[in-house]
């Protein structure tokens, strides 16, 4: 077996394996997806970091870390206490909470730098803030969707949280498919030299649809999950794009080797941390 197939059969095997993880932990109950979106914040802050120190910067590891497990216990805490019923009252009180707590965490990171002998502090403050906002504040909106998509009575579906993450891979496979097969023009060279327009517009038109085809099966107005097919698959691929420029501005190929085949908790998971802050927005004013 040559390199090629075996490393195409190493990821098909880990890809799947990781898939139906993921499906199992959100069919398992709400706690089973919060475990799961714990899991990937802090795989993704440590990789961030990771780079980060690759890049010559030193971000405080175990201040960011704790910080962004911080924000993310509350609104864990917040989604499991009013898992009967999520309204629009209780989804400010997360929003002003979360905000709250980001007016917390920049004096908390400023205050810290006094206390190191770094002659970098302005580039290890930005830094560490970053990593907190990147990883902490996605996986923290993902569990509060997952109750908005259930509707005014927060009922467990987890058939329509599997649909919202399966847009990403839907446009992932399409995009790949369309670019091998018809990409001709770069979407952005600079940063990923085989990402292709033609692909870019493949994956948005068949993520589109998908969700469209989900809100079919679910009864839900169409169009509205097409537009959500639409926001998931362009700014998942900006979610691609900017993991690609840290990459590729440490000289890079992978964030980390945790999934054989894949790389690491940021090579997987990098569209879906840029597009559910997008997602959440849409799906509060159309879903909530």
């Amino acid at each position: 077996m040559n390199d090629k197939l075996k490393n195409l059969l190493v990821r098909t095997v880990s890809g799947a394996v990781l898939a139906a993880v993921m499906i199992g932990a959100i069919l398992w109950s709400t706690f089973g997806l919060i475990a799961l979106a714990f899991v990937v914040m802090i795989g993704a802050i440590l990789e961030f970091y990771s780079l980060c120190k690759q890049g010559g910067y030193s971000p405080r590891v175990i201040l960011g870390t704790v910080l962004a497990t911080t924000m993310f216990a509350i609104a864990a805490i917040t989604v499991a206490t009013h898992s009967d019923v999520i309204t629009g009252a209780i989804i400010a009180q997360l929003a002003t909470i979360c905000f709250a707590m980001l007016l917390l965490v920049v004096p908390t990171i400023l205050v810290s730098e006094i206390f190191t002998q770094s002659k970098r502090p302005i580039a290890n403050i930005a830094t560490t803030f970053a990593g907190v906002v990147y990883a902490a504040c996605p996986m923290s909106l993902l569990i509060v969707i997952a109750m908005i998509l259930g509707g005014p009575v927060a009922e467990w579906q987890p058939w329509r949280v599997i649909a919202f993450i399966t847009i990403v891979w839907i446009n992932d496979v399409f995009a790949y498919l369309v670019g091998i097969t018809m990409g001709k023009h770069r979407l952005c060279e600079r940063i990923s030299p085989k990402k292709s327009i033609e692909g870019f517009v493949g994956g948005v038109l068949a993520a589109t649809l998908g969700a469209a085809l989900y809100g079919h099966l679910f009864g839900d107005n169409i169009f509205v999950w097409a537009g959500l097919g639409a926001i998931v698959a362009v700014t998942g691929v900006a979610g691609d794009l900017v993991e690609s420029m840290f990459k590729r501005s440490v000289g890079v190929k992978d964030s980390g080797s945790i999934i054989p085949g894949h790389g690491g908790i940021l090579d997987r998971f990098d569209a879906l941390l840029i597009a559910t802050p997008f997602a959440f927005v849409y799906i509060v004013y159309f879903f909530g």
